[in-house]
């Protein structure tokens, strides 16, 4: 008895260590739903192409999401949201239940009776990963939210008495700049609808198709363009709205599925018969809370209670995008518009790429390494069907917004980490056909000549940021021994100096002539119009992660270098009345809610003042990342703002993208496991980890000594445990030259 015993033991404690931790109780979506964070609020799975949430009536760029804090109101349910950029967007396939007198106008914020539009209270919503719900104050009708990678699930609870019970769809409604260009709806059946909507917005030809399916059967449909009354049970019109009216409400619940497609309004259907035959939301509930705790699983940390929320949130908010773009037969719609069968890989959209090259990809490398070469084909998909790789890509659509080509550096990241399971001759051509193209000041940089700044706009932004990218492409055609190549981009990597002047000792624009441009004040920042993009000189000066000795070199010495880092954070800003919304997060000059300035505080390292880094990284985790509405200091930018914090609360940084090494900053977690490939782990531990002991003092691997201040890729990869001895005063950690990371090195 005594081994029975024993073994069941055994079996309990060995059943427990592999279990799951439930981490989804940690995530607060509402974190960033205010002031300029721009993230969606819903219910929706990792990775789908399904954001199903409410929509605010649009007040304008703090609605880029739908919804936003602030406001009071919720006009209805859509199912597709961005989350945290700075353009609106979406908001498609407009659901909202209603009883009482019919009315198909929208309602504004000043008369709320003459429209379907609700008041809500916060008090009486409840948002968590996979779920969301609220009592609609006008019709006493709880809404609850669920989905599936394509499918939205909504449950509505009727008051017992209701008078005309009904539903709004409405394909006129879009998100920010989105307006229609065609929709249709027809009714296939007394339960089934189909539809689409095409529009013109940041995505300048987005097509979406819908199935819908009722849990009951209609009693009728009323179709309108506009207002305008339509006869029959379809219609094809610019703005179509239809009433799906019911006699009653049966047990009181209206249950609706809605699964959207790229492709077809068949291929929705089959979405919806492939992913969710059944209807039991709870089930649906369930499901999807165990698909995001199986991701968040993949870094198990211990923390303080609001360190554990912030970084669970921040983890959330990387898998809300990208976002599956294919049905589950793999058919997708390619920027050609054209239609591809059972591909081979996952297509994915929603490339916000100047932002999350920087650190959102470098992490995907590290947790979901099974999606990186399907990151990657699509990349290569679309370079093929759109003659270039993707700059800032959403739903079939080059949006081209931003500067540089930085799929380059996810590519070649990617390349160098050994991803390789697709085209690989291909990926080349692509990398090097991006910094061959005739636009943008690239021709210039082609010539190896500095951008003219009074010939092209941002031209110091441009030039920066080409110069990461073209330091990538040296290092893949190196490694395919492609050795002039490596050559002539190595070169191009350097042209950033052209731009340093050493007598104010800032980045500045250039003129044709050689001389520079002027007036020049490094405070000011002119949103669009000057030589910055979305900044100023101050935050600009900086931006070469991929050469910080030679950058350290044009100051002179470290010496100065450090000084004029050290006057960053302790000049005041004088940005202007014309500067960009996006400079925010401000400590003196640095902006953290902007993504340029993202790796600065790690700077520090590559001068031996490794606990400066350290204190500054614990300043911005403090001030800028809170478990409130406003937790977030700037847009979440698709989760690049979010794997800031996740890579640096683990105590390091990707500062050059694409070379293969994580500088060590404060880690704000106690400890962590972060599962890696090959069902290996990586540990970090912070021994005497608090608020007052910031500063690194040693560190361990594997028990043993380590005097770098940085680890690398491969590192982590092997697994192991990597221990962070913490105190309250700086130490000599990382002064030494041979121990400091070095940024033009591949490791």
């Amino acid at each position: 008895m005594k081994k029975i015993f024993l073994l069941y033991s055994l079996l309990f404690l060995l059943s427990g260590l592999n279990a799951q931790n439930s981490y989804t109780k940690y995530v607060d979506p509402m974190i960033g739903s205010g002031a300029h964070g721009h993230v969606f609020v819903g219910a929706n799975v990792p990775f789908g192409a399904v954001q199903l949430g409410p929509n605010n009536i649009f007040e304008g760029w703090d609605w880029c999401s739908g919804y936003h804090y602030s406001s009071n109101n919720i006009i209805g349910f859509a199912h597709t949201h961005l989350s945290g950029t700075g353009i609106g967007d979406l908001g498609d396939i407009l659901v909202m239940p209603a009883t009482g007198k019919l009315n198909m106008n929208r309602g504004d914020k000043k008369d709320m009776e003459n429209g379907y539009v609700s008041a809500f209270s916060h008090d009486n919503e409840i948002v968590k990963p996979g779920y969301y719900s609220v009592l609609l104050n006008k019709y006493q009708i709880k809404a609850e939210l669920s989905a599936t990678e394509r499918v939205g699930f909504h449950q509505y609870t009727f008051p017992k008495k209701t008078d005309n019970p009904h539903l709004v769809i409405d394909l006129n409604e879009g998100i920010g700049w989105d307006i229609p260009t065609s929709t249709f709806i027809k009714q296939v059946n007394a339960t089934t609808l189909v539809g689409y909507r095409f529009s013109k917005g940041w995505a300048n030809d987005q097509r979406i198709f819908f199935a819908m399916e009722l849990s009951q059967p209609l009693s009728g449909i009323s179709l309108y363009d506009s207002t305008t009354t339509l006869t029959g049970n379809d219609a094809k019109g610019l703005r179509l709205k239809a009433a799906v009216n019911f006699n009653e409400i049966k047990g009181n619940v209206l249950r609706v599925k809605v699964g959207i497609s790229p492709v077809s309004y068949e291929n929705a259907l089959l979405n919806i018969k492939k992913e969710l035959p059944g209807w039991d939301f709870n089930s649906v509930v369930k499901a999807a809370d165990e698909k995001w705790n199986k991701e968040l699983n993949r870094i198990k940390i211990t923390a303080d209670e609001k360190t554990m929320k912030v970084f669970y949130t921040a983890l959330y908010h990387t898998m809300i995008a990208l976002s599956l773009f294919n049905d589950v037969n793999r058919d997708y719609m390619g920027t050609d518009k054209k239609i591809y069968r059972n591909a081979d890989f996952n297509n994915y959209t929603t490339f916000s790429l100047w932002d999350t090259y920087r650190a959102y990809h470098p992490l995907y490398t590290i947790i979901h390494p099974e999606r990186v070469n399907d990151i990657v084909k699509t990349m290569l998909a679309i370079y093929q069907q759109q003659g270039k790789l993707p700059v800032w890509h959403l739903m079939g659509n080059e949006t081209n917004t931003m500067v540089g080509y930085h799929a380059v550096p996810v590519i070649v990241d990617a390349y160098l980490k050994g991803f390789r399971d697709y085209d690989v001759n291909l990926a080349y051509e692509a990398v090097k056909q991006s910094a061959m193209q005739k636009t943008d000041g690239i021709d210039y940089i082609q010539e190896l000549q500095f951008i003219p700044a009074e010939k092209v706009v941002e031209s110091v932004a441009k030039a920066l940021e080409y110069a990461i990218d073209d330091w990538a492409i040296a290092q893949m055609a190196k490694a395919m021994g492609k050795t002039s190549d490596y050559q002539y981009f190595t070169n191009r990597s350097k042209l950033y100096k052209e731009y340093f002047d050493k007598k104010t000792e800032f980045m500045r624009g250039r003129i044709a002539d050689g001389s520079w441009h002027e007036p020049f004040s490094p405070l000011a920042s002119k949103h669009r119009e000057d030589d910055y993009t979305e900044g100023n000189a101050w935050q600009y000066t900086w931006l070469v992660p991929h050469d910080v000795e030679g950058l350290m070199s044009l100051f002179g010495n470290e010496k100065r270098f450090i000084t004029k880092l050290d006057s960053l954070f302790t000049i005041p800003a004088e940005l202007g009345k014309e500067s960009s919304p996006d400079i925010s997060g401000l400590i003196g000059n640095y902006a953290h809610g902007n993504e340029p300035g993202h790796h600065i505080l790690y700077l520090y390292a590559y001068a031996g003042q490794q606990w400066k880094t350290a204190s500054w990284v614990r300043k911005v985790f403090e001030a800028f990342y809170t478990d409130k509405p406003d937790g977030l200091c700037g847009n979440e930018d698709v989760g690049q703002m979010s794997a800031w914090y996740n890579l640096s609360a683990l105590g390091f940084y990707s500062v050059n993208p694409s070379n293969g090494a994580y500088v060590f900053g404060s880690p704000a977690v106690n400890s962590a496991s972060i599962s890696v490939t090959g069902n290996k782990t990586f540990n970090v531990k912070a021994v005497n980890n608090s608020k007052e002991n910031v500063y690194i003092q040693k560190v361990t691997l594997n028990g043993k000594p380590y005097t770098k201040s940085f680890i690398t890729h491969k590192d982590i990869l092997k697994g192991g445990t990597l221990t962070f001895y913490m105190g309250s005063k700086p130490s000599s950690f990382g002064t030494k030259k041979a121990d400091r990371p070095v940024s033009n090195r591949v490791y």
